[in-house]
């Protein structure tokens, strides 16, 4: 059986690859859009002011198969906002393992599933209990870590965003159905989002089209049922490279030659920031590209992507297992310091198969700074895939944390004819 590992930090996996490089600016519109290339190096140049953190990245981006987009966002009198986008290497066709980042758009669509089932007495907080009724399916009656004891939409969100929890987005994703999550988001305008397996555990194409019944009730009554759902249309993949590495472990045995990552998830790095300038920012994005989310939705949403595993009292989580930077790798790293008080990030990261990714928005409420920064990064020296050794520690959590902080270095300095006024995103966490 292959590693297929994804986040928590417990399980991480490898990958390796060629591109081109090249740095420019783009302004999105629709996040899978054909890009307008207008001026470019502003992100290269940040990165070239800090010779020591980045020299290494910049001299072999092609190896590091490295991708960042980074958008800068200016407010108008009324505090409306603008956004301009720079693109160090942008490739939205060139492969990489998305990893967790998938968790995201998958816990918006179940949110916009829920509403759109227009049923009396079900939302995310309703009970529900999972079923097995097709092959290596798992049930599911109750949850330790919730208050009541009980799973649901809401909990398996939270648990996603809080320490990117691999059977929360399991169960979303049974939930959801194959069929359902990759069309929503198409229809949405993220055309190459492909989300067609479950993560951290082995199962068939077959098997991943099946996903289980799930039933919702409340006090012993079943409100909603749903039964076992098949996918008949599989999502074929559409790029042209998706083999990585010189050798890789299937079945605990090393196999010459690259491995085939045709069957995999993948989401470009503009779908990944476009998802969440939509959520974050949805009067910002035309109608059809918005999530069908409550206003309580938005808020639920907001204050578990940006919420700390040590503010969380259910589930609950030993800052010493799961520091503040657990799921921040943008800034933050892998350092166990906690974050200032002012800075709140709102993001989903992943990392596996030796890639490392963060989908981040920033906010700094002190110095009035905010931005959005997606990058990737592949850390696999010796080209081997899914042998459970790759350089996160002395290569990918820096580069993320100096990247961070090279940007926010640069919004502290940038200047704005308007403040922002951050206080949509002054939450309570307590």
């Amino acid at each position: 059986m292959s590693k297929l590992n994804c986040r928590n930090r417990t399980s991480r996996s490898n990958g390796l690859c060629f591109c081109l490089c090249v740095t420019v600016l783009i302004s999105i519109a629709l996040p899978v859009a054909a890009q307008k290339v207008k001026r470019n190096k502003l992100v290269q140049k940040i990165m070239e002011a800090h010779p020591a953190q980045f020299k290494k990245i910049l001299d072999h981006p092609d190896k590091y198969r490295v991708q960042i987009l980074y958008t800068q966002i200016n407010r108008d009198a009324q505090n409306k906002p603008a956004f301009t986008s720079y693109a160090y290497r942008l490739r939205p066709e060139e492969y990489f393992y998305p990893a967790s980042t998938v968790k995201l758009p998958t816990a918006l669509v179940a949110l916009e599933k829920l509403n759109e089932l227009h049923i009396a007495g079900l939302d995310k907080y309703t009970p529900l209990q999972i079923d097995s009724a097709y092959s290596r399916q798992s049930p599911v009656r109750e949850d330790s870590t919730a208050e009541n004891g009980l799973p649901s939409v809401a909990h398996y969100v939270k648990k996603i965003f809080l320490v990117s929890d691999n059977d929360a987005f399991n169960r979303l994703y049974e939930f959801v159905g194959q069929q359902k999550l990759n069309e929503t988001l198409h229809e949405k305008g993220f055309t190459d989002a492909r989300i067609i397996h479950r993560l951290n555990i082995f199962r068939t194409p077959d098997e991943n089209r099946h996903t289980n019944p799930v039933t919702f009730y409340k006090d012993s009554k079943i409100v909603y049922q749903q039964p076992l759902v098949y996918n008949p249309t599989p999502f074929p993949n559409k790029l042209k490279e998706t083999m990585l590495g010189t050798s890789h472990v299937e079945n605990d045995q090393l196999v010459n030659g690259p491995m085939d990552f045709s069957g995999k998830n993948f989401i470009s790095v503009p779908s990944l920031q476009g998802i969440l300038r939509s959520v974050l920012f949805p009067e910002s994005v035309p109608p059809q590209q918005r999530f069908n989310l409550t206003p309580d939705d938005y808020a639920f949403v907001y204050k578990y992507m940006s919420m700390l595993p040590r503010e969380s009292d259910y589930p609950a989580y030993d800052p010493k297992d799961y520091p503040d930077s657990y799921a921040k790798f943008l800034m933050y790293g892998n350092e166990k310091e906690r974050i200032p008080g002012n800075i709140r990030i709102f993001n989903k990261i992943g990392d596996a198969y030796g890639f490392a990714i963060d989908n981040a928005y920033v906010v700094d409420f002190e110095n009035k700074v905010e931005f959005m920064l997606t990058a990737v990064i592949l850390v696999n020296e010796d080209g081997n895939i899914n042998d459970g050794k790759y350089e996160y520690e002395e290569i990918g959590f820096p580069f993320m944390r100096d990247l961070g902080q090279a940007v926010y270095q640069y919004e502290l300095k940038r200047k704005k004819k308007h403040l922002p006024n951050l206080d949509k995103f002054r939450l309570v966490y307590n």
